[in-house]
């Protein structure tokens, strides 16, 4: 039998505001309600990357590496407390590059449950949003 390993995953929903719907936004708001409670925040946007992978050292030890690139994304996350594999009502709010207003957007949808190290280790439940032109949808 492996081990589980001792890492927990932030009780978050995340959101991602797409490479070529970012510099129209200024700000966004979430709202996400789960089991009667609802959190929201004004969300900090942070520049979204991708990994870049570089070149790999000779045998034997074949040492790889990679960096990170900007995307072009923005993202952010609201905290949640706590988060179950029960359904959310997500609403997002914001302001635009040129102050006015995005529109509301909102968003049923189902977390999703995942066993990454196995059945014999804890599930991991995640959250994750996208936000661009066409509206919001889960990622």
């Amino acid at each position: 039998m492996s081990a589980c390993p001792a890492i927990a995953v932030a009780p978050v929903v995340s959101l991602t505001v797409a490479a070529d719907y970012a510099p129209m936004v200024k700000t966004i708001h979430v709202k996400a309600c789960q089991d009667g409670k609802c959190r929201e925040a004004e969300l900090e946007l942070r520049p979204g990357s991708v990994s870049v992978p570089q070149s790999c050292s000779p045998e034997p030890s074949a040492a790889c590496s990679a960096v990170s690139s900007p995307d072009g994304t923005r993202y952010g996350a609201l905290s949640m407390g706590t988060l179950t594999a029960s359904p959310i009502t997500a609403e997002v709010t914001g302001s635009d590059a040129t102050g006015g207003i995005l529109p509301v957007r909102t968003l049923d949808f189902k977390p999703k449950s995942a066993k990454p190290w196995g059945e014999q280790c804890q599930t991991v439940i995640t959250a994750s949003l996208l936000l661009d032109a066409h509206g919001l949808r889960q990622s």
